[in-house]
């Protein structure tokens, strides 16, 4: 048995997943297994993996369901105790599994591990920033409180012990976005995470996606189902709100009045700085400039988000 399990949800990414799984078969750290699920994809992808010739890899074809439906079928089928993701556009470091397998060794009661990340946008590469003091290498954190800037777990930079998914459950298929959310909001709430400062994975900002994010109607996680939580709990409730600012922002853009109506009375203004405070009263006139400033500020490692 393989100590970690590789899932790899695919869905049209031709030009990208020679890259990613590069990036996975180059590990420092052999002793893993790839489950490649392609979701249905339209264009070569299938083409390019079966070019592979891995003993390693295992791949596997499905009708489109989404990435929640593959990544659930990738821990259905996982062998090892240990499993993680990447994006099949994403890339990870040569020492990614190495530096997570020392960490495991070194604290096996963890059951969830994760690092940091960098951004590559069209403009240069940018290392994340978080909202944890740093006190050595790694660190023991609350996964809402130290993900008040950047969530500390990413998808393509995290490792589970399969047993995480047998407490928190699985991604939630009915979900169109915010999935990843849903699920490390669960996990947060069940487990601590040891993060680890060095930069094990790179994450592919795409701008055109963020540009036109906000063109289609808010499709997301309902945060009222962590309402009695939140009450009791400060740091979930702080982190709701800021997810609850963003979508209430999106909302507002979008002439979804209902919605933004919604996140918006959610939210206690306590938590919101003055800036957030200021953008939640503009007009959707003005925020869709802001817009373009979030992209270009982002591209230039000036900030990452205007919103959040």
């Amino acid at each position: 048995m393989a100590f970690f399990t590789v899932i790899i949800p695919l869905y049209n990414k031709e030009n990208f997943i020679e890259s990613t799984l590069k990036s996975v078969l180059n590990q420092s750290f052999g002793d893993f297994e790839v489950l490649i699920i392609n979701d249905g994809s339209t264009d070569k992808s299938e083409e390019k993996v079966l070019n592979f010739k891995d003993p390693r890899i295992h791949y596997f074809y499905k009708e489109n369901g989404g990435v929640s439906t593959a990544r659930n079928f990738g821990i259905e089928k996982a062998s090892s105790n240990y499993i993680t993701f990447i994006d099949a556009d994403d890339y990870w470091y040569p020492d990614f599994l190495q530096e997570i397998s020392k960490n495991i060794y070194r604290l096996p009661d963890l059951k969830v591990f994760s690092a940091a990340i960098e951004v590559e946008t069209s403009k240069k590469v940018i290392r994340s920033s978080y909202s944890i003091v740093k006190t050595g290498d790694c660190e023991m954190v609350n996964y809402f409180e130290a993900s008040l800037k950047e969530t500390v777990i990413c998808t393509s930079c995290a490792v589970f012990h399969k047993s995480v998914f047998e407490k928190a459950g699985g991604f939630d298929i009915q979900l169109k976005s915010g999935e990843d959310t849903d699920m490390w909001i669960r996990i947060g709430l069940i487990f601590p995470i040891l993060f680890s400062w060095k930069v094990l994975a790179r994450y592919v900002y795409d701008e055109k996606s963020l540009s036109k994010n906000h063109k289609y109607p808010i499709e997301c996680i309902d945060f009222y189902k962590y309402a009695l939580l939140e009450k009791t709990n400060p740091s979930l409730k702080k982190f709701l709100d800021l997810n609850r600012f963003s979508l209430a922002i999106k909302s507002k853009i979008i002439g979804d009045k209902t919605n933004f109506l919604k996140f918006y009375k959610a939210i206690d203004l306590e938590n919101m700085s003055l800036k957030k405070r200021i953008l939640l009263k503009l007009p959707a006139l003005l925020l869709n400039p802001l817009i373009d400033l979030k992209i270009l500020l982002a591209n230039f490692g000036l900030g990452n988000s205007v919103f959040k």
